[in-house]
């Protein structure tokens, strides 16, 4: 059984080509074939990309391979670089061209392989392989991943500090896209551009107990825009603890912590009196620090006035950056589960304030209902993204419909309150 080569199209290629895969047909002794391989589409598909001086290409320049032959397909292509980091693209409905939706990244060495199939069905292959030339300008950016290392509750959010600030809709998706957060188990979450420089990560509800994750970025190398380039930035893993939800009422005085779904701890409590009511709301726990000097000229009481205080305070659990806490308040003990007389803190026993101390980390929630205070703020005092509910949250990502302002008034930041 002979086997007439098809006619096929002499392809102009702008990209530099390394050995390809060809392929044949195998027959038995009696000339039929045993199985199809796929057959050698060097000439049958185009590569219009990057373009440079020897073996150097510009990653700049866009990747678009193209079937030429009549009633040919492509099927699958996949572009990695050595370091096993793909390219994404766009394969059009008919098959007839791909493109990279993602940039290039420079310095780098990518092998492509593109599968197609002819009007037969009969699949083809091609492998190529290029480098990229390094960038032309020193400057780059970095990112530093929030918080440090360690273990923390189900509440927290994972933060991106830029090198440099980023305006443009179109590279603030080029970072969004570089930015991985992986969780096991898995779970649906976005990116939030808190300003031009700052992302905050959250899950669409809170994180699962004991999960693992892992942030790190595939920025390096990348073009994010003109003379601004990508540079290196170092992983980051996450521990979450228990699911420790602690929710104080400010009606019935009282504090609830929650682990696991189960009521471990009620309270009595004393929160903001009138005037200086509590911020309703969800926030996360920053940091425990056993003793903090409150004074009430921080938050703008005068000196020697009916409201003023000079106080040692101890098991103080922070959880917004003004100086709102959890903590001891043995002067109010007797109005602790019947009146709210402090000036915007949660005051309990200082054996409460002690056990509750003990009992969460950073990262764990803390949610104030039934106060006639403001709405937590969502950026700039604390972690107050889970206000902000999931629909809303997602337009502040560049890779949806919009980058939504921070809603934040700093007039109504205050500082450490008793």
């Amino acid at each position: 059984m002979s086997h007439e080569p098809r006619p096929r199209t002499v392809v102009s290629c702008t990209l530099l080509v390394s050995a390809l895969v060809a392929g044949a047909i195998a027959c038995d002794s009696d000339g039929n074939p045993l199985a199809s391989r796929p057959y050698d589409a060097t000439d049958r598909i185009s590569f219009d990309g990057p373009r440079g001086e020897g073996r150097k290409v510009s990653p700049d320049k866009p990747l678009q391979i193209t079937a030429e032959e009549s009633g040919d397909r492509i099927t699958d292509v996949t572009a990695v670089d050595a370091s096993g980091r793909y390219v994404a693209g766009q394969l059009a409905a008919d098959g007839s061209r791909w493109h990279n939706t993602e940039p290039l990244a420079a310095d780098a060495h990518y092998t492509v392989r593109v599968s197609t199939e002819d009007e037969d069905g009969a699949p083809g292959r091609r492998v190529l392989t290029f480098d990229t030339g390094k960038p032309t300008t020193k400057k780059r950016l970095t990112v530093t991943f929030g918080p440090k290392a360690g273990t923390y509750g189900v509440g927290q959010p994972v933060t991106a500090e830029l090198s440099q600030p980023v305006k443009d809709p179109a590279q603030r998706a080029v970072v969004e896209r570089a930015l991985k957060v992986d969780s096991r188990p898995s779970v649906e979450g976005a990116w939030h551009w808190v300003d031009e420089k700052k992302l905050h990560y959250r899950p669409k509800d809170f994180w699962p107990a004991h999960a693992t994750v892992r942030v790190h970025s595939n920025l390096d190398g990348i073009r994010v825009g003109e003379r601004l380039w990508g540079g290196r930035t170092e992983d980051l893993s996450l521990t979450i603890g228990d699911r420790v939800i602690a929710v104080t009422d400010a009606s019935s005085h009282s504090l609830t912590l929650f682990k696991n779904g189960e009521e471990i701890k009620r309270i009595p409590v004393t929160t903001g009196k009138p005037g200086f009511e509590t911020r309703n709301g969800v926030k996360v726990v920053l940091g425990k620090e056993y003793f903090v000097r409150m004074r009430g000229t921080s938050i703008g009481i005068a000196e020697g006035s009916a409201e003023s205080y000079d106080l040692p305070v101890y098991y103080a659990t922070r959880v917004t950056w003004s100086g709102e806490y959890v903590h001891a308040a043995p002067w109010s003990v007797g109005s602790q589960g019947y009146a709210n007389v402090s000036h915007g803190c949660t005051g309990m026993s200082t054996a409460n304030a002690a056990w509750f101390f003990e009992n969460v980390r950073e990262g764990d929630v803390v949610q104030v209902v039934n106060s006639y205070g403001h709405m937590m703020e969502t950026f700039g005092n604390g972690f107050g993204d889970w206000n902000i509910d999931w629909a809303k949250w997602r337009t502040g990502s560049a890779l949806t419909s919009g980058v939504q302002k921070p809603e934040q008034d700093p007039s109504r930041l205050r500082p450490t309150a008793l």
